[in-house]
């Protein structure tokens, strides 16, 4: 007899609270059941059972490599409303978003490396040939370009940024397609009391460029620790980040940081001004995107 959502295995759950953080349209819950161990349920509306049925089986790909994470645990359909659930291990911790300001620069750089690591380790994942997209993102973040350059929301200055990214699109896409995260970055990674990193919300992967994987560093990495986003470029990449890297995630950060603000616009003049903060720090990170290696990467948090 189901007790929560038309979910069978429901009978034997305790407790079901709802999980207001995160940008995902899925109603999340935390679900502690009758023998303590505690679960991420999330539903979604049944229109999108093919997809969400697409995103289970991709986190047990992921799953497959061994990283701390939210692991596949069910998946299935409600009765009587037809939504599609999935149900995941909870990962016990704290926010390391939360957690890295309150770390010695030393912490948050090794922290970083465990990250990149990871980061590794997903990419690593063999891929199948469905996945692969037929074409690249280059169309794409150019009519992107395109609605930030015909919006009201333009700042002053932003044409070297236009132009830099018009000239160099064909910089991003080189690398061999990966299985991606999608939304890397330290609000999707958990602090676990035994000091390593869990990793959340995999409902934004894709196949794609992995260098674009980095851009939310800039976004929203260093403002919470520049050590952290050193040491997940260094671990990545073994402690030798080739010069093709930094042209193209710089491609990538100037991009997103026109973007974002126009994305930002459905969601109302406090999202608007957040990313127009970070683009104006991303243009002095990258001196208006005359260089292409930000500022704040440094070898000094090395060992």
């Amino acid at each position: 007899m189901s007790r929560f959502f038309g979910i069978a295995s429901s009978a034997d759950w305790q407790s079901v609270t709802p999980v207001e953080k995160g940008w995902s349209a899925d109603r999340k819950y935390r679900v502690v059941t009758e023998d303590g161990r505690s679960l991420l349920l999330r539903l979604s509306d049944a229109g999108q059972r093919e997809e969400k049925e697409k995103e289970y089986r991709i986190i047990e790909k992921y799953a497959q490599t061994g990283i701390n994470m939210s692991a596949p645990v069910e998946f299935g359909v409600c009765r009587g409303s037809g939504d599609v659930y999935m149900l995941l291990n909870w990962v016990e911790g704290w926010d390391l978003e939360e957690v890295l300001p309150e770390r010695t620069e030393e912490e948050q750089y090794a922290l970083g490396r465990e990250a990149g690591e990871i980061l590794r380790r997903i990419h690593s994942i063999p891929l199948s040939p469905e996945d692969v997209p037929t074409g690249t993102k280059k169309p794409k973040k150019l009519r992107q370009l395109a609605l930030y350059e015909g919006s009201a929301l333009r700042i002053p200055g932003d044409e070297i940024a236009l132009g830099f990214v018009k000239e160099n699109i064909h910089r991003i896409w080189q690398e061999k397609p990966v299985y991606l995260h999608g939304d890397f970055h330290p609000g999707n990674l958990i602090h676990t009391p035994e000091g390593t990193i869990g990793v959340i919300d995999f409902n934004r992967w894709e196949v794609g460029d992995p260098y674009e994987e980095f851009y939310k560093l800039e976004s929203f990495g260093r403002e919470v620790s520049v050590p952290w986003c050193v040491g997940q470029i260094d671990a990545y990449f073994r402690d030798a980040v080739p010069e093709s890297f930094w042209r193209t995630l710089a491609v990538y950060v100037a991009h997103a940081s026109l973007y974002s603000i126009k994305w930002a616009e459905k969601f109302g003049r406090e999202e608007i001004d957040g990313m127009i903060r970070r683009c104006r720090t991303a243009f002095d990170d990258y001196d208006g995107f005359r260089t292409c290696i930000p500022k704040w990467y440094t070898e000094k948090y090395r060992a």
